[in-house]
């Protein structure tokens, strides 16, 4: 089982930058198909993005599709996911993820198909 700490949230102004951290611990990342999710308060947790284990294919939600970049390096074994034009709306709990099936991503994008999953880190975008 990887262990995953998530970090680099904060509050920022409407179109401004953050990069979320991701680091693994227990099994190396390269292992695994990675992804992140948001959740809102009152919402369901929702698909940002996820990376392919050898970084080459890469899925984002349409939310966020040319703001948002997910990368990984895996030598560091650790995920980011590069946000910018931050918007009111991206306020939410960011989470790190697992894929279920190890080096396989589930492109339905589910939380379902994750595993493990870090603490979570918190987003806070001003109007």
């Amino acid at each position: 089982q990887v262990q995953l700490v998530d970090s680099g949230g904060g509050l920022v102004q409407a179109g401004g930058s953050l990069r979320l951290s991701c680091a693994a611990s227990g099994r190396t990342v390269s292992n695994y198909g990675m992804g992140w999710f948001r959740q809102a308060p009152g919402k369901e947790r929702e698909f940002v993005a996820a990376i392919s284990w050898s970084g080459e294919r890469t899925y984002y939600a349409d939310s966020v599709k040319g703001r948002f970049t997910i990368s990984r390096d895996n030598a560091k074994n650790t995920v980011y996911l590069q946000m910018n034009s931050l918007k009111p709306e991206d306020t939410a709990v960011y989470y790190c993820a697992a894929s279920k099936f190890g080096r396989l991503i589930i492109t339905t994008l589910r939380p379902s198909d994750f595993g493990s999953w870090g603490q979570g880190t918190q987003v806070t975008v001003s109007s």
